[in-house]
């Protein structure tokens, strides 16, 4: 028969356990589908399993309770007595299930734990963080402070080329001025002696001549004498002799004149000079090291002279930059003019180009086709102290004085380009006329 018989079908005792059937089942329902919720939204969450079987244990009560209004009307009590067996059966495996995770739930941290665990991580992040924070400024004031001993080292050097430059220097004025001393005198004694010698021979050349009209037929002692020193040749080659005394008289002047533009006496002030013969007298210093010599074959210059109009600078230092830059042309080509054949396809050659660049500025360009230079040999070029030349040879300052010439004292640009294989370019940019600073 119906639960409700049991009841008298009394109005107030079946509301009565209706409503409060209905209210369990609807109460277990949303707890349930709360659980469900929660676990689905924690992936993290520890023990998901226990909290999915209470889900479905409290989901099977609300059943029966749902059962125990069906049967108030319905006498279907198999029905009830297997929806029972069912939460008995969840509920017997949810207690099982949560028994052996007891242990486990004692070692989860509590939200108090949590939360000074929390508190204690956030101070150890902060305490990296200023660690980091000191680290950093650390290494920013040691990047400077290396920074400042690399420029101290490197004003350092700067300091010791120009102190070792000077002292060169100096060595070098006091040896081209004695030997200009030395030289110029008997040199300028000969050159003006030459000219009375030509007008002696030739007035002794005259009186023979006119011994020789009057008194065709000489002695025989006379003409023995003539006869052996060949006095026909004697007379033709005499001047052609005085001629090359003089020429090379006039050589060793025009070699003086060069070396009084390279000694370090020169001129201190800016003056408008003529590059090209900043650059002849360099050539002709250096004519003896490109001309040919047993076992190497001789340099080609080739000048490629551009209209340029005088331009104001240190004499001497521009020329010293000149010599610098040929003599290491011509030191880059002394393996190639050995192997040099003499068919002129890799003859060795350096050439001198000048051209104006900008309304205020020349450029000087030396080129050779030696064996050039890598970027890691480039890049080093211009330090003082540095050369890729055997012990012994190179000081290592010549280019380093040079680019401080050029750069600093000119306010100008020197630059190299080069590659292995390709030979190299030295190009030097000056301005016309200097800017005068206090």
């Amino acid at each position: 028969m119906p639960h409700g018989n049991c009841y008298l079908w009394k109005p107030s005792l079946v509301w009565l356990h209706l409503l409060s059937d209905a209210f369990i089942a609807l109460a277990y329902a949303s707890i349930s589908l709360t659980l469900i919720y929660f676990v689905y939204q924690r992936k993290n969450l520890p023990f998901s399993r226990v909290f999915l079987m209470f889900a479905a244990f409290i989901v099977a009560c609300g059943m029966t309770h749902g059962m125990g209004i069906w049967t108030i009307w319905h006498p279907d009590y198999w029905l009830s007595g297997f929806v029972k067996a069912i939460t008995a059966l969840i509920s017997v495996y949810t207690a099982l299930e949560l028994i052996p995770l007891m242990p486990k739930a004692f070692d989860v941290a509590s939200a108090v734990e949590l939360e000074v665990a929390n508190q204690r991580l956030e101070a150890d992040i902060q305490e990296r963080q200023k660690t980091e924070i000191a680290l950093r400024r650390s290494q920013d004031e040691i990047q400077q402070k290396a920074t400042l001993l690399e420029q101290a080292l490197r004003d350092l050097q700067h300091a010791q080329a120009q102190l070792v430059h000077r002292e060169k220097m100096s060595s070098l004025r006091r040896l081209v001025t004695g030997l200009l001393c030395e030289i110029n005198s008997p040199v300028g004694f000969i050159f003006h002696n030459l000219v009375h010698a030509k007008n002696y021979v030739q007035d002794l050349l005259h009186l023979v001549s006119l011994y020789d009209k009057h008194y065709p037929q000489p002695v025989p002692e006379v003409q023995t004498a003539a006869e052996e020193m060949d006095l026909v040749f004697l007379r033709d080659d005499l001047s052609n002799l005085l001629t090359s005394m003089e020429a090379g008289a006039k050589w060793i002047h025009q070699i003086v004149s060069s070396l009084r533009n390279f000694a370090p006496i020169a001129q201190a002030e800016f003056k408008a000079v003529d590059v090209h013969e900043g650059l002849e007298c360099t050539l002709l210093i250096l004519q003896n090291q490109v001309k040919e010599k047993p076992g190497y074959s001789a340099i080609k210059i080739v000048k490629e002279y551009a209209e340029l109009p005088k331009v104001e600078c240190h004499v001497g230092q521009l020329n010293q930059v000149f010599m610098n830059l040929l003599s290491n042309a011509i030191d880059a080509l002394e393996d190639s003019r050995k192997m040099d054949n003499g068919n002129g396809k890799n003859h060795p050659t350096i050439w001198i180009r000048t051209e104006t660049v900008a309304p205020n500025q020349v450029a000087i360009r030396i080129i050779d086709n030696g064996p050039g230079m890598s970027d890691k040999t480039q890049r080093q070029l211009f330090d003082p102290f540095f050369t890729t030349k055997p012990v012994g040879k190179g000081t290592g300052l010549g280019l380093s004085i040079s680019y401080q010439i050029v750069v600093d004292r000119h306010q100008g640009q020197l630059n190299c380009r080069s590659a292995p294989g390709q030979g190299a370019e030295f190009a030097i940019a000056i301005p016309i006329q200097q800017h005068r600073q206090q």
